[in-house]
């Protein structure tokens, strides 16, 4: 049983999907389906050996900051009904924290290319974060933009040869493929909240971030993965079920996510 889930594909994709499936499966009727994203993040992180916080090097930043997105996302469900602005002012907040995340490896830059990089990396995060939290009210949509944003980052990561970071972004993917399964299945949309969508922004965001700061990810490929919640917006119709929605979504925004992932594949070589 050790060796088993000491094998890096089971701790980034059965491991992660199924804590996923089983807290969307025992919260989803007290509106806490969210947290399956957080679920199958930390439990990738842990089964990695990473699930820590101290000394504060810029993984264990993500990690810290992958656990205050769902309590704050949580706190916004619970507490009123978080408005577009909310939404943008928490992708903004999230956004320059990233700074604070590669503060290290920013200062090793020259000034004209530090201060270049954190605009980018602000604008980046910002952007992916918030469009991505504003898909709170379709969990649908939102499901698919996790998907799609979380395997995307992670096997961008992974043709970046940082094989930690392909975990974490693959971990979350599936964590969210489960959320969009239990949905299909039900034939019914469950209540995502921000405490989904910040999540999966963050994480996907910040996991981007990190295979472009600390490895060879390309600014091409952020912006690729940038359209991903702008993909789960595309139309789809109405008439649909459930499921078929789920499966035209999911292919909108993998398409960003394997794109990204191609173009870093191109740049390896």
């Amino acid at each position: 049983m050790q060796a088993w889930l000491n094998d890096p594909i089971v701790q980034a994709s059965l491991a992660p999907f199924l804590a996923g499936l089983i807290v969307t499966l025992a919260l989803f009727k007290l509106r806490l389906g969210g947290l399956a994203a957080v679920a199958g993040f930390c439990t990738t992180a842990y089964l990695a050996g990473a699930l820590s916080f101290t000394p504060p090097t810029a993984t264990r930043k993500i990690m810290l900051l992958g656990v205050v997105a769902p309590a704050l996302g949580l706190l916004a469900d619970l507490a009123f009904r978080a408005s577009r602005m909310t939404e943008y002012v928490l992708g903004l907040a999230f956004g320059a924290a990233s700074l604070w995340v590669f503060s290290t490896v920013l200062a090793q830059k020259p000034p004209l290319q530090m201060v270049i990089a954190g605009c980018g990396l602000v604008l980046f995060a910002s952007w992916t974060i918030g469009w991505t939290a504003s898909l709170q009210r379709n969990s649908v949509r939102a499901g698919a933009a996790g998907l799609g944003l979380g395997l995307g980052a992670g096997v961008a990561a992974l043709m970046a040869a940082t094989a930690s970071f392909a975990q974490y972004g693959m971990g979350l993917g599936a964590a969210a493929g489960a959320f969009l399964l239990v949905q299909m299945v039900l034939g019914r949309h469950i209540e995502a909240g921000l405490t989904f969508c910040l999540t999966v922004g963050v994480l996907g965001a910040l996991i981007a971030a990190a295979a472009h700061m600390l490895a060879g990810l390309g600014w091409t490929e952020l912006a690729i993965l940038a359209a991903v919640p702008i993909a789960a917006r595309l139309p789809v119709p109405k008439r649909w079920p459930v499921w078929a929605q789920a499966i035209l979504l999911s292919l909108y925004t993998l398409a960003c996510g394997a794109a990204a992932a191609y173009m870093a594949y191109r740049a390896t070589r």
